[in-house]
């Protein structure tokens, strides 16, 4: 029986998890596609750096092509655009009684369910800091929500173990039997998150300000809609409340939670996000499609208005293509989207 636990990117996600196992005394094998990060944690360690805790830990890592052997306990951790390519790459390497946990952003235990089976796939929510600085070298920047659970809401053994591994990373991590509320949550706090990232301002700064709250708001109320149509019942998180976001909400639980959302994120050292990361600094393609995709295929099934999400994804990528730049005015250009939708 294979006891080491396989981790599918080593990214800002699952360098942060597998630094932590590894720190707990636990067996870890890393796979990534970038041979000069396999490389550099070969050569020197993975280091993990930022306010929590530093430290370099000596791991396996290997490129896909290099991996064998099979493991029951499995992270995924790419990003949500490489999900069914990973999950084919990774099934090979899953044990007839393994599973795979969606450490993600997004729906992806949809996309992992359809390759290997909903009684494999596990869910996993993580909203905690985090980035990828350099090969070799990933910043853990601050503390935020874990959540583990199986997709059809049971408790099984298996789960409970995972559990209790997370908690070595995060000691507050939760088991719940209702991880569809968390993900469709994050969904929400995610569109917001996209929503910041068209500018050059940092999260706090962007939720913070009298100007965008009314687009930002009218956006996750878009997609409150969307997830109380889909009948999940929603959780919340890290001080974001959203069923602050749907068509049942006060003003004030809005604004509450605005506020709660700019406390949480002025106390993280990671001041923007990953997505403004992909944008501005790494100019590659963002999570954009796989992650605010699914939300207006949902909203255009159930023939609910989506036009603000579908504006901003069509905003990122004229962003990705160096055809529109970071600004406020792309704040602007969606609230204008956000008045015609009213209007109409």
């Amino acid at each position: 029986m294979n006891d080491t636990t396989l981790i599918w990117g080593a990214g800002a996600i699952g360098g942060s998890l597998g630094a932590a196992f590894l720190r707990a005394g636990q067996k870890v094998v890393f796979v990534d596609r970038a041979a000069d990060h396999v490389e550099a944690i070969r050569a020197k360690g993975l280091r993990i750096e930022g306010p929590i805790f530093e430290d370099t830990v000596t791991a396996a890592a290997c490129l896909p092509e290099e991996l064998t052997g099979t493991f029951r306990n499995v992270y995924l951790c790419v990003k949500a655009q490489h999900t069914a390519e990973a999950i084919r790459s990774l099934a090979p390497f899953i044990a007839a009684d393994g599973h795979v946990v969606s450490a993600q952003n997004g729906l992806n235990e949809k996309v992992i369910a359809a390759e290997i089976g909903a009684d494999r796939t596990i869910g996993c929510f993580v909203n905690f800091g985090a980035d990828y600085l350099e090969p070799g070298v990933v910043h853990y920047s601050g503390r935020g929500a874990v959540v583990v659970g199986e997709l059809d809401g049971s408790t099984s053994p298996r789960v409970q173990a995972i559990w209790k591994q997370l908690k070595t990373f995060e000691p507050n991590a939760v088991l719940t039997d209702n991880i569809w509320g968390y993900l469709w949550g994050k969904l929400i706090y995610g569109a917001l998150l996209f929503g910041t990232a068209v500018t050059n301002d940092s999260i706090a700064d962007v939720l913070d300000d009298p100007q965008s709250r009314p687009v930002l708001t009218a956006l996750a109320l878009e997609v409150g809609r969307i997830a109380a149509a889909e009948g999940v019942a929603l959780q919340g998180f890290d001080g974001f409340e959203p069923t602050a976001f749907t068509p049942t909400a006060t003003a004030s639980e809005t604004t509450r939670s605005f506020d709660l959302m700019v406390a949480h994120n002025r106390r993280s050292l990671k001041s923007h996000s990953g997505i403004w990361r992909d944008l501005a600094v790494r100019k590659r393609p963002t999570e954009v499609d796989a992650q605010l995709g699914p939300i207006v295929e949902a909203g255009t099934r159930r023939g609910l208005p989506c036009q603000i999400t579908a504006r901003l994804i069509e905003l990122i990528h004229e962003i990705e293509r160096a055809e529109r730049p970071l600004s406020s005015t792309n704040i602007e250009e969606l609230a204008g989207t956000a008045a015609r939708e009213i209007e109409a």
